[in-house]
């Protein structure tokens, strides 16, 4: 089965563009960030024609993230968990779905991690304090010892190779130190990243700005991951991205990322 994770950047810009890319890709199970519309307001019906299951957290404006899922779901979880004494988070980044694969259950959560920048402003304490938090969440996931998929826009350049030019990128809230740290914790979990597993290759993005002429000159970075537990991993099987998609009218400043899960 085919597991995608794309930033769309607005449904309501891209709604046509997903449903073509829908239509060529055939994922049983799509992660959508960024989607950028309340729950109610979401374009269903095209997308459940095509046989998917839906489900939102939205957010008006900004934000939001979705699954689409052919397969039914057993559980859905909006909003990634609050650490003791935080304050509420109104930010709409984080969607989780249980489903039923083969004998065994397939946990996935849909993540648009925060940007961070400007880094001098409260944005960069938001940004790791939201990942202090997703990996206490995923600690407490990962001893259910079931497998386990974190998908989404991680705004986490995690290694020098995942970027056109290190030093454009010196100082931005994406290749902070601490950004990379943070990821780096996640990973010493006991997650694989799907793709550096099976492809070393440098120059391999899944982001081009829109600003300074960067998809025609190749200027990307990689910060769209797919995090797998280790019972995740024994299933994981090839790694592709949908790179011609940044070329289509009206592209999302990402293109799609996907897995080929063996089910058990």
């Amino acid at each position: 089965m085919k597991i995608a994770t794309w930033n769309i950047n607005g449904i309501k810009a891209r709604h046509n563009t997903l449903i073509a890319w829908l239509k060529e890709a055939n994922p049983d199970i799509a992660c959508l960030q960024e989607i950028k519309s309340v729950d109610e307001n979401f374009p269903r019906e095209e997308i459940e024609s095509l046989g998917y299951n839906l489900e939102t957290h939205g957010q008006k404006g900004f934000n939001g993230v979705a699954i689409l899922s052919k397969i039914p779901f057993d559980e859905v979880n909006r909003g990634l968990p609050l650490l003791e004494g935080d304050e509420e988070d109104p930010q709409a980044r984080f969607i989780e779905g249980v489903f039923t694969v083969g004998n065994k259950s397939l946990r996935i959560a849909c993540l648009y991690l925060p940007n961070g920048n400007p880094v001098d402003t409260e944005k960069f304490p938001y940004k790791l304090s939201w990942m202090k938090r997703l990996e206490a969440w995923a600690v407490e996931r990962l001893a259910l010892e079931e497998p386990l998929i974190m998908a989404g826009d991680y705004n986490v350049i995690a290694m020098p190779q995942d970027c056109y030019d290190v030093k454009a990128w010196e100082g931005d809230a994406l290749y902070r130190p601490e950004s990379r740290a943070a990821f780096r914790r996640l990973l010493n979990l006991g997650f694989t990243e799907a793709f550096r597993n099976t492809n070393d290759a440098d120059k391999i993005y899944t982001f081009w700005d829109y600003q300074a002429g960067a998809w025609p000159k190749g200027n990307g970075i990689r910060i769209d991951h797919l995090l797998l537990s280790p019972e995740a991993t024994n299933n994981l099987k090839s790694v592709e991205i949908d790179k011609h998609t940044r070329d289509w009218e009206k592209p999302s400043d990402h293109v799609p990322i996907w897995l080929e899960y063996e089910e058990a």
